[in-house]
């Protein structure tokens, strides 16, 4: 992934409690402040899915698209867009999950390219602010359950 922004947090859990919550789309609306809506429109063998569709609202980037998802394990989930939206041509991200002592520290790269012209600067703080928000509010789910 080319250009792209990236942030760690550490979550008081392990990295199979933290992947599940990872991996259950449709509760994302719950903790993931832009994701109002995430549909499972596919699943793999192992039950994971593979093909999401996502309604998004994170300020200048207010879209519906889809996304296949590359599961490796507890170790970490990659994505890009397989079905783009009206703004994002491009989107490709990954959660890496690594032990932290009795936690799991856990980095989210994400990258997106719109349709629409956008400063390279406006385009890297929206996707940290995706990532932070997304981040915080994966360790306040897991940390909750």
């Amino acid at each position: 992934m080319a250009d792209r922004t990236t942030s760690t947090i550490t979550i008081g859990a392990g990295r199979s409690t933290v992947m599940r919550t990872i991996a259950d789309f449709p509760a994302y609306p719950e903790w993931a402040g832009q994701v109002k809506s995430a549909r499972v429109l596919s699943a793999g063998q192992d039950g994971r899915p593979v093909r999401v569709r996502f309604v998004l609202d994170a300020g200048v980037i207010n879209d519906e698209y889809t996304l296949g998802y590359t599961w490796h394990g507890d170790e970490s989930v990659e994505w890009s867009v397989v079905e783009a939206g009206r703004m994002v041509s491009g989107l490709t991200g990954r959660y890496r999950l690594a032990d932290a002592g009795s936690g799991t520290e856990v980095t989210y790269e994400l990258a997106v390219d719109l349709k629409v012209p956008m400063i390279g600067m406006i385009r890297r703080r929206a996707e940290k602010v995706i990532i932070d928000t997304a981040l915080k509010g994966l360790k306040r789910r897991v940390e909750s359950a």
